[in-house]
């Protein structure tokens, strides 16, 4: 019996998640390969291993209890001075990203925890780099715009050599639900009754 590390977020899809890993390179970041880009729904966690199947098992139950919705990137934002960050900013899908992550941590399942700081859905696109660095970060993306269907979200593992690999995905089970007019877009993950 042993421990592991594992997370839970949403992948960026193609060609856009490629593309902010190798810009997060280019800007110095050497753990930029090891890290697929993503929002996050549960931070770096430690586990027993034997918990996996009970930790996967919830992930389905709150995977079928979602529903696709629309995710767009826009901007940057940073953390800093708190913490050493500059990110892409979600714009559409946060609140979603937010039911979601609750859901994950809830504190009757397998993997409830507090959090350091209150949860922000972001696309890490630097850290702990160089102010000068962190700098020219935020100000060549403060423009980029990116945007998909959010269908999913998955569970990863660090491995050893600190690169994080996909173990399972997770689909949404339940169909997409238009937004209403002034509704805002998170509110289509609620789950169904």
């Amino acid at each position: 019996m042993g421990t592991v590390t594992i997370g839970v977020s949403i992948a960026v899809l193609e060609p856009h998640g490629s593309r902010l890993q190798e810009l997060r390179a280019g800007f110095g970041d050497a753990a930029a390969h090891g890290i697929p880009t993503h929002v996050t729904l549960l931070p770096p966690t430690e586990v027993e291993d034997v918990e996996l199947p009970a930790i996967e098992a919830h992930l389905a139950e709150v995977a079928a209890a979602g529903r696709p919705f629309p995710m767009r990137l826009s901007g940057t934002g940073t953390f800093r001075p708190l913490s050493p960050v500059v990110f892409v900013r979600v714009v559409d899908g946060a609140e979603a990203c937010t039911w979601l992550q609750k859901q994950v941590r809830d504190a009757s399942g397998p993997v409830a925890r507090e959090l350091n700081f209150p949860y922000h859905p972001h696309v890490t696109v630097a850290h702990g780099i160089s102010e000068e660095a962190m700098d020219r970060a935020f100000e060549e993306l403060a423009e980029y715009e990116a945007e998909w269907p959010c269908t999913g979200f998955a569970l990863y593992e660090q491995g050893a050599d600190g690169v994080w690999r996909k173990l399972r995905e997770f689909a949404f089970g339940g169909p997409a639900v238009p937004p209403q007019a002034g509704a805002p877009v998170g509110d289509t993950t609620l789950p169904a009754h």
